[in-house]
């Protein structure tokens, strides 16, 4: 049997450039990493080469092709979860739909354009990294364990004196609730080193 080339090349493409994709994922440890994008990748190429040879004198080639792109969604409602009022992997998962575009694009053969798109995912997800890890800012949801002698109320002075933006407060139990909007830089140890300063005070929960 004679092997073809092309073919096998469109499909390496495929895999390294959905698997550059999966590499950034990997690295801050998400939920699908290289191996989930690289096959992802792989089989969108793989399934844009069978719809062009396979079925090319019986059925409408794009029709293999076009299941792809609503058939990605399952992997991807896979790696989006709700914890603790937050939702996760959606960045991932549209990071799984783009592979499979990518995917396709180099199952075409068309190398320019699944390439660009590589360059420009990557250096988005990078670039809004930096941005969420040293400049943005989210609301922090902390809940504090009081003694009977803690002040409850003296709290909010002191946090306003840290220059600490409050979105919420509550106490209930013996605990207080807060909603902080916090700079995402360094905010667990923002908030370990506030907490340290307070009497009575202990952090029973943080996310």
């Amino acid at each position: 049997m004679e092997i073809d080339w092309n073919l096998i090349l469109r499909l390496v493409m495929a895999g390294l450039m959905g698997g550059l994709i999966g590499f950034e994922r990997e690295l801050r440890a998400k939920e699908a990493g290289l191996r989930t994008h690289f096959i992802v990748a792989l089989g969108s190429a793989l399934f844009m080469i069978i719809s062009q040879y396979a079925f090319s004198d019986k059925f409408d080639s794009s029709r293999v092709a076009a299941q792809v792109v609503s058939g990605i969604g399952f992997i991807g409602a896979g790696v989006i979860i709700f914890q603790k009022n937050v939702v996760r992997g959606v960045t991932t998962a549209a990071g799984l739909w783009v592979s499979a575009a990518i995917g396709l694009a180099c199952g075409a053969e068309m190398y320019v354009v699944a390439g660009a798109a590589t360059l420009m995912t990557a250096l988005c997800l990078e670039a809004m990294h930096f941005f969420h890890r040293h400049i943005a800012e989210k609301v922090v949801e902390v809940t504090l364990s009081a003694t009977e002698e803690a002040d409850r109320v003296a709290i909010l002075e002191k946090l306003k004196a840290e220059k600490l933006n409050v979105e919420a407060y509550s106490v209930s139990g013996g605990k207080v609730h807060l909603s902080l909007r916090m700079r995402t830089k360094n905010y667990v140890e923002t908030l370990r080193k506030f907490v340290n300063q307070l009497d009575g005070f202990t952090i029973e929960d943080l996310y």
